[in-house]
């Protein structure tokens, strides 16, 4: 069996690499080419929890499972917040033949995957991205969304206002881009045609009446029903697109708090992201809309990157 650590996915799984391995992976997903069951989730308190996440990329293909655990607090502490394995096995015989390191892994196809949906859904001259949160995944979103628009500038707001600060003159010098720490969320976003989320935040952290029109927004940091990221007003607003529809209608936090108040329904969640670059749903239909890009994560994308680091070793 072939392990692949951290340091190994963090060298070859670029985003050059990984955008279109997401990309194909969403696409089948939202075909029916894949199988996979809801995530599992066990909350473990103080925000953190366990989950497993079962599919196969198709009948004949490679299929496993993604074990991870999330603990928020290990950021302050210079470790990942998401923990775990990928563990994939052979379509032909069965056999466990990859095990690989999750939190690197998801690190990077969750900011290439909204890399993917930011491509098709934001206005082809979006310029400006505003980041909600400074931690790994505000690093990988701010790298992989360069890809796929000539970004002029970038603001980053969070909690700590020093660490704020020191991500911003990290974004600069790694980047090459102008990056500025704002001290609220409604300053970050006040300029911004594109917004990522990107925190652990329990309740709602951007507005929908702070953006202006056109822009959108990737929500990416709540993975499960619970913690909110953004307020009803913008669900409701927006064009709402979802990584995989059955997941966020069972387990998208910021959608179901909308369904909640009596704003919105299951047809507002219109429908996949990889229906999109299929060319099977209208994306953004005017200049003015605001759309969203609802992330849970899905093991799809973990599949395929694993499978791609397998493959490409010829392991």
């Amino acid at each position: 069996m072939r392990v692949i650590d951290q340091a190994e996915v963090r060298r070859r799984l670029t985003f050059e690499m990984c955008v279109p391995l997401v990309r194909q992976a969403m696409i089948a997903l939202s075909r029916g080419e894949t199988r996979q069951l809801l995530r599992t989730i066990i909350p473990l308190g103080e925000g953190r929890a366990f989950g497993v996440m079962p599919g196969a990329l198709g009948e004949r293909a490679v299929f496993g499972a993604k074990l991870v655990s999330v603990y928020p607090e290990n950021f302050a502490q210079g470790r990942q917040s998401h923990q775990g394995l990928v563990v994939l096995f052979d379509g032909e015989a069965g056999r466990p033949v990859c095990v690989a390191h999750a939190g690197e892994i998801t690190a990077i196809r969750t900011a290439a995957a909204s890399a993917v949906a930011t491509d098709a859904l934001a206005r082809p001259e979006a310029s400006r991205l505003a980041l909600l949160g400074y931690g790994e995944q505000a690093y990988t979103h701010a790298c992989a969304l360069s890809k796929v628009r000539r970004l002029e500038a970038l603001s980053v707001w969070g909690r700590s206002s020093e660490r704020a600060q020191a991500f911003a003159r990290r974004i600069t010098e790694d980047l090459g881009l102008p990056c500025e720490a704002r001290p609220t969320a409604q300053a970050a976003v006040a300029q911004a045609d594109m917004v990522c989320t990107v925190t652990n935040a329990a309740e709602p952290i951007l507005k929908g009446a702070w953006l202006a029109p056109g822009t959108h927004v990737n929500l990416v940091g709540s993975s499960y029903a619970g913690p909110s990221e953004a307020d009803v007003d913008l669900v409701a607003a927006a064009r709402f697109i979802a990584d995989s529809r059955e997941g966020v209608l069972a387990q998208g936090a910021e959608f179901l708090n909308a369904k909640a108040a009596g704003l919105v329904d299951d047809g507002h969640v219109v429908g996949e992201i990889g229906q999109v670059l299929a060319g099977d749903l209208p994306g953004r239909q005017s200049p003015d809309q605001i759309t969203v890009y609802k992330s849970l994560g899905h093991v799809v994308q973990d599949l395929a990157a694993a499978e791609a680091l397998y493959r490409s070793q010829g392991a």
